[in-house]
């Protein structure tokens, strides 16, 4: 099952490992992820024009996959702009002041609340609803914006969209690619998940509150031109107060927002929707509370529609100042897969399912086979393969691999191939790689690379807990 790995695989790992490294110092990447594109786009075309329009290329692509994120964080943002002016947001979260009242009860609770709703709608469009009710209540009692959305992150991102009981589509690729059921992947998942979970979170809210008694705490918000966009914010509005509101017409708008989300909530359960049809369904019903709420507020001034375009632009220019910086690294690691053959044409080795994979192949097919190797090496499978930053583009390659190791090894198939699929989720689906963190990142105002270096040392710690488990279980 060999691939013949080339230059082009060689020069994309140098690359990663560069980037990685500046991630970790805290540096900027755009421009090495540009000499890495130009490199793969000389290697893969042999000529100067078609690398340099590689480059432009690749930009677009990731752009063209970014955009419903864009979209739903621009009008979210847009949309709790004109909430946190009117006072709409304070009167709607203060019951919530009485259950959160500390930044323990704020971290513990946003992140179960979080768990709970992506495992019925997946995580996207579930930061959206918690964020937008409760970061507020979060940040009122103490708990810091990036805080807020490293429980988000952990306990959506990781922990439920790893497992996704509710869902099953993760499983399911996994599972299929390893030829098992999909009930004995999951069950052999649980023991994983828990311990990934429970070691992540607890170390991240260890290390947050270590911080900020040592005054080391980074807060992580987005700079803008105009100052420091913080939680749920955006540029000013030209607004030199609170839009005045009556306070019944305010009371009965912080009882009907809600309620229209949960009406969202009740027809993604009742329609089956997921991923992006459940994310639109949350965007939309955004975009109608904004063009009302803007309309009640601004009627004495006769500026309503006006507003609503304004506020509209606000969020937009928030979503793209916070994607601006992702851009670049992820057109990078969108050509671990299929956006390289899409860009540069069928130049990779017949056989190749893509840079990223065939370097998670090569990796298998030099290791010893045993139990313990064996899940070592199906965890760095899994983090190779999530580092295109989807999270699911490699779990069916952890499935296959998992099945031919346990065929070597006479045991622990199902162990192994959840244990590809949690790694490769963790890594991919939204903790780690800073474009896969936009979602959480953007709603809390704070940089997607802040919060992914907040998460580094938890998942790193949790993915060695969780391989030692699969150890004693393969």
């Amino acid at each position: 099952m060999g691939i013949q790995l080339t230059a082009i695989h060689w020069v994309y790992l140098v690359f990663i490992v560069f980037i990685l490294a500046l991630l970790i110092r805290r540096r900027d990447t755009t421009m090495i992820c540009v000499t890495g594109i130009l490199a793969l786009g000389l290697l893969a075309t042999a000529t100067l024009s078609g690398s340099v329009s590689g480059i432009f290329n690749s930009f677009v692509y990731a752009t063209k996959e970014l955009l419903g994120t864009i979209m739903i964080i621009s009008i979210i943002v847009a949309m709790s702009r004109i909430l946190i002016i009117t006072g709409i947001n304070e009167t709607m979260v203060s019951p919530l002041t009485r259950i959160l009242r500390t930044p323990a009860m704020a971290y513990w609770g946003i992140g179960l609340i979080m768990m709970v709703t992506s495992f019925f709608f997946w995580p996207s469009p579930a930061v959206a609803l918690v964020g937008a009710v409760l970061l507020p209540v979060a940040v009122r009692v103490g708990l810091p914006a990036l805080g807020a959305a490293v429980a988000m992150n952990l306990f959506g991102h990781g922990i439920a969209l790893s497992g996704d009981y509710i869902i099953q589509g993760a499983p399911k690729l996994t599972a299929d690619a390893a030829g098992l059921p999909v009930s004995s992947v999951m069950q052999a998942s649980i023991p994983l998940v828990i311990v990934m979970g429970v070691v992540t979170t607890v170390t991240a809210f260890w290390m947050m509150r270590r911080d900020q008694k040592n005054g080391t705490w980074r807060d992580g918000l987005v700079v803008t031109a105009q100052g420091t966009a913080g939680p749920l914010s955006a540029a000013g509005t030209g607004d030199d107060g609170t839009v005045l509101m009556s306070a019944g017409l305010r009371k009965a708008l912080a009882i009907a927002i809600p309620l229209l989300f949960l009406l969202d909530v009740i027809a993604m359960f009742m329609l089956h929707l997921q991923g992006g049809d459940a994310t639109a369904l949350v965007g939309g019903t955004a975009v109608l509370i904004l063009i009302v709420v803007t309309l009640l507020a601004h009627r004495s001034q006769g500026q309503g529609l006006e507003k609503i375009t304004a506020y509209l632009i606000e969020g937009f220019i928030f979503g793209f100042k916070v994607f601006g910086p992702v851009i670049p690294i992820a057109a990078f690691f969108y050509l671990g897969d299929s956006a390289f053959t899409e860009l540069f044409g069928q130049v990779l080795p017949d056989g190749s399912h893509g840079i990223v994979n065939d370097l998670g192949v090569a990796l298998a097919d030099h290791v010893p086979l045993n139990g313990a190797v064996g899940a070592v090496t199906l965890t760095v499978i899994g983090a190779i393969t999530g580092l295109d930053g989807s999270g699911f583009s490699g779990i069916s390659l952890a499935g296959s691999i998992a099945g031919l190791f346990a065929a070597a090894i006479h045991s622990g198939a199902a162990t192994l191939t959840a244990l590809g699929q949690v790694a490769a989720i963790w890594v991919g689906g939204g903790t780690l790689i800073p474009w896969a963190l936009i979602p959480a990142a953007a709603i809390c105002g704070v940089s997607p690379f802040e919060l992914a270096r907040r998460n580094l040392k938890p998942v790193l710690l949790g993915l060695a807990a969780m391989t030692l488990t699969a150890m004693f279980l393969v």
